[in-house]
């Protein structure tokens, strides 16, 4: 795993220009004042001479600025934030969804339960860096992409990575990297370049006809990467209107803070290829940071496969099928309300009516792009007008447009950013949500990577496919032995449950 690492394990990463590690740390250089990634091609300092630090921002606080030849922050993110559930990681799902940049300090606080003094001292002391610092790190990086990879005017740039002013972002921008905005903008080279940047699309960003903004970036992703695989998942699970995917590509409506976008993504081979049209600039910070989650971008697949793959049942399953991935959530509500309808019924019937919702309850897009038409239903629009759409049992009807209620109303709240213990404690303490929709939605919102929903009757085909035990007590105690990747593990069950016996 690619945590709790000494520093010699560290080192060692360095010593072999270990590309996997990129972006779990970055590493400093005393005598020259640089920090880099850890695959970063130059010699190797000696180690009197290095200090490690968990983030960029850490390092930018002791002084230190970004190496020009690796570029430390075009990486993928920490799988720690994944991983960890501590108010560290916590705070870093918030960070890179731009709420400092909306809310400030005190907002992101509030959202972990903690004083913006308290919540200083723990980032300081955890990442070494507070909040500010931390989300400057982000929107300088934010920036930096967008310099190199679109035609964007500097002033558009400044604002849509959250600068309050123009020099606020120049100042920022001189002091992490060493260089103007100019200077870095005339750094861009040609993809086929040795570790030429990953960001970088070949498509320049314009005007939409619709008013808003459109922006073509490309993601990296930490490999190996089963994007079949997620794809796969999210095109037997899209509904019309709302999205649309195939084996190679995925699309979608989503309201984010700014107002509604639209989104594409496809897979290169190498990266994820971001194609989105926002009402403002300002929604590409949280709009990256939901596809990434949504895709499972920052996950460790080798530590993972590993850990799988020593177990005997699964290790066919891993050869098959390497860097399978979780697929996330964009939207944590919406999320909640899938589940709850999907709850004891196929993924096809959970599809018919999922679209009947958003098609009777969603807002239509004034625009409507390559078939996306309409945007899923918030919880208010489905407490309003769900009750005449959703079918099946009473009760199960009356608590789904409960809990839509409650979360219109702020009674109920989910974010990526929840504790796991308390999230889940929230939702099975509502009517009608149990432990399998619970554990659903914290693999799905929290990419917790330690769930294993032994109720689930796919999984449980899956798991005496692979012949592993098939009741709910038993499996769970299999499972134990795969912690904390359990998630991951009912991945490949539930691919399995497809298979005829024998087949792998």
């Amino acid at each position: 795993m690619l945590v709790v690492m000494d520093f010699e394990q560290r080192y060692r990463a360095v010593e072999t220009r270990d590309p996997r590690f990129d972006g779990a740390f970055v590493l400093a250089v005393r005598t020259t004042g640089i920090y880099c990634r850890p695959s970063c091609p130059a010699r190797t300092p000696l180690p009197r001479n290095v200090e490690f630090f968990p983030t960029g921002a850490a390092a930018h606080e002791s002084g230190y600025r970004a190496c020009k030849r690796c570029l430390p922050d075009a990486v993928p993110g920490s799988p720690e934030w994944n991983l960890r559930s501590d108010v560290a990681a916590r705070a870093m799902r918030l960070i890179g969804d731009g709420v400092v940049e909306r809310e400030g300090v005190p907002g992101l606080s509030r959202r972990l339960g903690y004083t913006s003094r308290h919540l200083n001292r723990l980032l300081t002391a955890e990442l070494g860096a507070a909040p500010l610092a931390l989300a400057r790190a982000h929107r300088a990086q934010t920036a930096r992409e967008l310099l190199v990879a679109t035609d964007l005017p500097v002033s558009e740039i400044a604002f849509a990575a959250g600068f309050g002013s123009i020099r606020q972002f120049n100042d920022t921008i001189a002091e992490v990297y060493d260089r103007t905005p100019s200077q870095l903008r005339a750094t861009r080279r040609p993809p086929t370049t040795e570790l030429s940047e990953p960001q970088v699309a070949i498509a320049v960003p314009g005007s939409d006809k619709s008013g808003g903004t459109r922006v073509r970036l490309a993601l990296p992703v930490r490999g190996p990467f089963d994007a079949g695989g997620v794809f796969a998942w999210l095109d037997a699970r899209a509904v019309p209107g709302v999205e649309s995917a195939g084996i190679d590509r995925y699309a979608r409506t989503l309201l984010l803070p700014s107002g509604p976008a639209t989104f594409e993504v496809r897979w290169d081979g190498e990266r994820l290829l971001l194609d989105a049209r926002l009402a403002s600039l300002a929604d590409l910070t949280p709009l990256v940071a939901r596809v990434r989650r949504l895709f499972d971008a920052d996950a460790d697949p080798v530590g993972i496969d590993e850990a799988l793959s020593r177990h005997a049942e699964l290790a066919p399953r891993v050869r098959a099928v390497p860097g399978i991935r979780l697929p996330g959530a964009v939207d944590a509500h919406e999320m909640l309300v899938r589940a709850l309808v999907g709850q004891q019924i196929s993924v096809a019937a959970a599809r018919t009516q999922l679209t009947r919702l958003a098609a009777a309850c969603g807002t239509a897009l004034e625009e409507p792009i390559d078939g996306l038409t309409t945007l899923f239903p918030t919880p208010a629009q489905l407490a309003e007008h769900g009750r005449p759409v959703l079918v099946g049992p009473r009760v199960r009807t009356e608590n789904i447009l409960a809990i839509a209620g409650r979360l219109a109303s702020g009674e109920l709240d989910l974010s990526w950013a929840d504790d796991p213990r308390a999230q889940h404690d929230r939702l099975v303490a509502e009517p009608g949500i149990g432990e399998w929709t619970a554990g659903y939605v914290a693999m799905r919102v929290l990419g917790d990577p330690d769930v294993l929903p032994t109720g689930d009757v796919a999984l449980r085909k899956g798991a005496a496919n692979l012949g592993l035990p098939a009741s709910p007590g038993e499996l769970a105690a299999w499972g134990v032995r795969v912690s904390p990747w359990r998630s991951y593990a009912s991945l490949h069950l539930w691919r399995a449950s497809t298979l005829m016996t024998g087949d792998r």
